[in-house]
């Protein structure tokens, strides 16, 4: 190749083919070898007495030991050691100071495994004081306005706290591990308020609310295999769409005035219905009372009048005689009048109000 060695010749590959200087390959070797000679002198001058030979060996030997000392590793507590070997996992160390063949044959990472990580959905921090400290918050409808089961729309804003339980799924299976968090976060809740009516997912239901979601995040999380523990759901806002907020409030006192209406009810029930209860006791206790005082006073008569039969059969005339005086005795016994035998009341005056003198006695 007739153009190597040639001066002023511009196809020299090796060199500037635009208006600068130039340099062969030959005058480029030359500069090597001028370099690695002023390298050599060098080294003469900080180690006496040594050749150029064991010199770059010494020199080598100091590269290996530096490349081999760079595979010392070490492991805080808050953090779980996963070592690659060509790209590939090899194995998982525990925390404390640990090694690894160094860099291009294996690869240490350390993620911080006990750090609990905070993504927020349908809310952004604003600003931030001097501290860092976010102090404002805005809405995010297009991720907070949800639909209910029984078509209302409703605006949710919650937080999910998050850690790293498995340190080679999650660094292997999973991209962006925060919009993967927020995505799946986003679909559970959608899923779950979609499943309930309004008015339970704005009062007595959150809490349940919270916990199926953390659930059914785990659940997709882990068949992903992302390597990410759900460690708590936290609905921070469950509120109408501020456009309807007003109706809604007004709709929400009705309710609770019906509410009331309901238990006002339900406590004079309560209290109507035991006196009721009680009365129909008493009254069943008082006609079991008499009917057994009906019964008894009906067999007493019987009895009694079996006895005066047999009486009757062994005398008759003295039963009979009896009988007359004792329904007479009772028949005029509370009769005004008084009636005086006239063979035996001859000496009594006619005009004394005998009647009277007994009314007197009864009334002493």
């Amino acid at each position: 190749m007739a153009w190597d060695n040639e001066p002023g010749n511009n196809q020299n590959p090796w060199g500037n083919n635009g208006g600068g200087p130039r340099r062969g390959r030959g005058q480029g070797e030359a500069d090597l070898d001028e370099v690695i000679r002023k390298a050599q002198e060098r080294l003469r001058r900080l180690i006496p007495g040594s050749g150029g030979g064991s010199s770059i060996m010494f020199i080598l030997a100091g590269l290996v030991l530096i490349w081999g000392l760079s595979g010392f590793y070490r492991v805080q507590a808050d953090e779980q050691g996963v070592v690659l070997r060509f790209g590939k996992f090899q194995a998982q160390t525990s925390p404390g100071l640990n090694y690894h063949i160094p860099w291009p044959v294996e690869t240490a990472f350390t993620p911080k495994v006990t750090i609990v990580n905070r993504v927020d959905i349908g809310m952004r921090a604003s600003a931030d004081d001097r501290r860092g400290a976010p102090v404002a918050s805005r809405d995010v409808p297009e991720e907070s306005l949800m639909l209910t089961g029984d078509e209302n729309i409703v605006d949710v804003d919650f937080s999910v706290f998050w850690v790293i339980n498995d340190a080679p799924d999650f660094l292997f299976n999973i991209q962006n591990p925060t919009g993967t968090v927020k995505a799946v976060a986003e679909s559970t809740m959608r899923e779950i308020i979609g499943q309930n009516d309004i008015q339970p997912v704005l009062t007595e239901q959150r809490q349940k609310n919270e916990e199926e979601v953390k659930a059914l995040m785990q659940k997709t999380l882990d068949s992903y295999g992302a390597g990410i523990g759900i460690t708590q759901v936290k609905m921070q806002k469950v509120d109408p769409p501020a456009a309807v907020i007003d109706a809604f409030r007004d709709v929400q006192a009705a309710r609770a005035d019906q509410e009331r209406a309901r238990n006002e009810a339900n406590s004079y029930a309560n209290r109507v219905v035991p006196e009721a209860q009680g009365e129909a006791v008493s009254i069943r206790r008082e006609s079991e009372a008499y009917r057994a005082q009906t019964v008894a006073e009906a067999d007493g008569e019987a009895t009694r009048f079996a006895s005066i039969y047999d009486e009757y059969r062994n005398a008759e005339g003295v039963t009979r005689q009896r009988m007359f005086l004792e329904t007479l005795e009772r028949v005029l016994g509370k009769a005004d009048k008084i009636i005086i035998d006239q063979e035996g009341g001859s000496g009594v005056v006619p005009y004394l109000p005998l009647d009277n003198l007994q009314r007197k006695q009864e009334t002493k």
